[in-house]
């Protein structure tokens, strides 16, 4: 089972560069969206040409801004919007698929923003997503896949020194948020197949940066460490294009 995350920087954008090529070229069996930036029939509409899937969407309050989607070839057991948290449901940031086997989140983080003027507000999102997928890993396997808007370690970013604590998406707190997640059990399964490799799933616009490399790798697919043996493979496609993040992928056994 081929499972695709990709932050699209608005969907109806996307659609109209080579987005159904390189969906068909990825061949995924589900493939989560984040950063959507379209309300539910948007997406639907926007996604028309997709045959052969199941699509769900979730939209935020204000229009044209964040939203999440998943579009699944197999018709899920059920499938749930946001986290039960009326301050954190209002930009659709979260929808969850239940399989036979496993829970699957898509995610898109909220960006502690220019200034950190939402660091504060993320901390406390990352405590909430947290305890959300911990409860939904009582029934069974979670994997959480999405924008997570955060570099982990040096090797996820291509100029680690300049922006330690001081730019969003490497601020202390956001990396620790991440280490909360690896504490509780999850795994970061590019990480656990490439302990090594340097890639990135997002470049800024400015300064040719996607054409430098220099990127940061804040996409993920982290699973409950009870699915590490299905892990068969992990995988960033930065060869694709379309939004300022290429998609990444895990195959699962």
């Amino acid at each position: 089972m081929k499972l695709v995350s990709w932050n699209v920087n608005g969907v109806r954008a996307i659609v109209k560069k080579d987005f159904l090529s390189s969906f068909a070229s990825l061949d995924a069996d589900v493939l989560c969206l984040q950063e959507t930036k379209a309300q539910v029939e948007q997406v639907k509409e926007a996604l028309a040409d997709v045959e052969g899937y199941h699509i769900y969407a979730n939209e935020a309050v204000k229009k044209g801004y964040s939203g999440t989607a998943i579009i699944s070839r197999q018709e899920p057991i059920s499938v749930t919007y946001d986290i039960g948290i009326e301050e954190h449901d209002q930009e659709g940031r979260v929808i969850t698929a239940q399989y036979d086997d496993f829970y699957l989140v898509t995610v898109y983080t909220p960006n502690s923003s220019s200034g950190l003027k939402r660091l504060d507000y993320r901390v406390t999102w990352d405590v909430a997503f947290l305890a959300f997928v911990q409860e939904l890993e009582k029934t069974k396997p979670v994997i959480i896949c999405g924008d997570l808007n955060v570099a982990h370690r040096d090797i996820d970013l291509a100029r680690p020194k300049p922006n330690y604590n001081k730019s969003p998406g490497y601020m202390q707190a956001e990396i620790d948020a991440i280490d909360n997640f690896t504490a509780a059990g999850f795994i970061d399964t590019f990480r656990f197949k490439k302990p090594e490799e340097v890639k990135y799933s997002w470049w800024s616009y400015r300064a040719g940066a996607r054409e430098k490399n220099v990127g940061w790798r804040i996409d993920y697919f982290l699973t409950s460490a009870s699915l590490s043996g299905r892990i068969a493979d992990a995988e960033i496609h930065n060869d694709l294009f379309g939004s300022d993040h290429c998609p990444v992928s895990i195959e699962l056994s």
